[in-house]
């Protein structure tokens, strides 16, 4: 395996990122490729992002892994993470993955580049494959469709979910009265169970806007998946997700078009991929030798 850093323009932005080549390549090959999206708030480095690709370059497949707008290394305003901005930065990092001279460089087929995310890039990775016909494949690993529902069954206690929407008016005053945004932190947005926490890598963020929680409320994966079809989707889940409730890669499933698969796992939590569990792998490599051949 060999990689180089990467930058690429994406609205503006300078974008930071990796791209990993297979062992084995000569001069002439050129092999399908995967752009590989982290979650909410993390970077290009985690694990949820490292495992991913180290098990797609030993399959033979060229990756992309990239810090979205605001996050990592990138340019943006950190913390702004607004769900639409980060499908730009998919559709731009895409171009760059395609274009010559960039596509020769990196033996890259540019007609055969699919897409995996975890988490919240699980969700803008779904979205992006409904409204980019480029994409020729797409992975969601602990997804979600419907940001309203997730946060509804995420903030589930006595209480919580009137006190989410709270915020999210706090914020809307908020930049009303000062033009500022108003911070707020990580778990206020997304809670997760203490035991979970450690999961969170050094360098990803802590506190984001009342605009990303808003962004994240309103996104609609959902309403486009079912524009994936003829190309092939893959959702994968935990059964009992601490994170982002099952249902959400259920009632995708169900909006999906074929070919699609949907994949829920007795022996995992939402980190599946950082998790390293070798059913997941599994699936993911015999999904993959079926619908997108490297």
């Amino acid at each position: 395996m060999s990689e180089h850093n990467v930058s690429f323009n994406s609205d503006g932005y300078r974008l930071s990122g990796v791209i990993r080549l297979p062992d084995g390549l000569t001069p002439e090959d050129r092999r399908a490729a995967f752009l590989v999206l982290h979650g909410f708030g993390g970077h290009k480095d985690t694990p949820s992002v490292l495992t991913p690709c180290a098990m797609l370059e030993a399959l033979g497949y060229v990756t992309l892994r990239f810090d979205m707008r605001g996050c990592g290394m990138s340019e943006g305003e950190p913390g702004h993470l607004i769900c639409l901005e980060q499908v730009a930065d998919v559709k731009n990092a895409l171009t760059f993955l395609a274009s010559e001279p960039q596509a020769s460089q990196s033996h890259v087929d540019p007609k055969r580049i699919g897409i995996v995310g975890s988490s919240f890039g699980g969700a803008v990775a779904v979205y992006a494959g409904g409204v980019d016909q480029r994409i020729g494949a797409v992975i969601s690993s602990s997804g979600w469709g419907n940001g309203e529902n997730k946060f509804r069954l995420q903030h589930a206690q006595v209480g919580a979910y009137d006190k989410f929407l709270a915020l999210l008016e706090q914020g809307r005053r908020h930049r009303a009265s000062t033009g500022q945004s108003l911070m707020v932190p990580r778990y206020e947005i997304v809670p997760i169970p203490a035991h979970l926490r450690e999961r969170i890598m050094p360098g990803s963020i802590q506190m984001f806007t009342a605009e990303t929680a808003q962004s994240m409320f309103d996104f609609r994966a959902e309403d486009v998946i079912g524009a994936i079809a003829l190309r092939p989707c893959l959702l994968l889940h935990a059964a009992q997700d601490s994170v982002t409730p099952t249902q959400q890669s259920i009632d995708m499933f169900a909006k999906a078009g074929q070919p699609s698969e949907l994949h829920v796992f007795a022996d995992a939590d939402h980190f599946l991929f950082a998790e390293n569990n070798a059913r997941v792998r599994r699936i993911v490599s015999d999904w993959l030798a079926d619908y997108f051949p490297a």
